[in-house]
């Protein structure tokens, strides 16, 4: 799959070079040039790393990572600044940064450490097979792969449930097909799209109250697919 990560950066130098080498990389990007751009797109946005200049002009990083903080989102932020001092490292640190780096930066140092967050972050928020996901109010145990459903008791398939978790971690995002095919089926298969369209339309039949207009698993025209809890 390939994560996506907001850049929150003022200098254009810095923002376009880190920008063109996380795209050379793999990432997808979205740059902002002031905290007021981004707090636009945050309902409509989901990231899977955010990295952030503290002095912004206008509302400061700092603020933006308070905000960010108090409404409960774990996205993995990564500090930047012209600031080395200890006492500004621990105050971001505790108040929600992830990590922090100093300009002027070795850029395969932060590249490294953009994969570490992305890695550790992904690990803290899979599912453990004990646990039950809830979709529309139905149940479905991991550990067994038993569900409650529209038409009543169903045992999904591995790959089924694979998929469902895969939407699971990455709800809100529009997810390409084939990064869903990469991720849940692997490079040794070849399904096609259609396959994942078939595994769409029947968790629609088994959560969605009206099938014909999910709510819960939106098709993105010709992007991919969106996965709302």
């Amino acid at each position: 799959m390939k994560y996506k990560i907001a850049i929150v950066e003022d200098d254009d130098l810095i923002r376009n070079m880190v920008r063109l080498n996380l795209e050379n990389s793999g990432y997808r990007v979205k740059c902002f040039s002031s905290a007021e751009s981004m707090r636009r797109e945050t309902d409509k946005e989901f990231y899977d790393l955010i990295i952030l200049d503290i002095m912004l002009p206008g509302i400061s990083g700092e603020r933006v990572l308070k905000d960010i903080r108090s409404r409960g989102d774990d996205t993995p932020v990564l500090l930047l600044t012209v600031k080395n001092d200890m006492a500004t490292r621990i105050n971001s640190l505790e108040g929600g940064a992830d990590d922090y780096v100093v300009k002027p930066f070795n850029m395969e140092e932060l590249m490294a450490r953009i994969k570490v967050l992305i890695r550790r972050s992904h690990g803290r928020r899979r599912i453990p097979s004990n646990e039950i996901l809830i979709i529309n109010g139905h149940k479905i145990d991991i550990s067994t792969r038993v569900c409650q459903s529209n038409i009543g008791k169903v045992i999904l398939s591995e790959k089924e449930l694979n998929l469902l978790l895969f939407l699971s971690r990455n709800s809100h995002e529009t997810i390409p097909r084939a990064d869903i095919l990469e991720e849940v089926w692997g490079m040794d298969v070849a399904p096609t799209p259609r396959t994942i369209d078939n595994f769409i339309l029947k968790f629609r039949k088994l959560f969605e109250d009206n099938p014909q207009k999910p709510t819960h698993f939106i098709t993105i025209r010709n992007k991919g697919y969106r996965f709302i809890r």
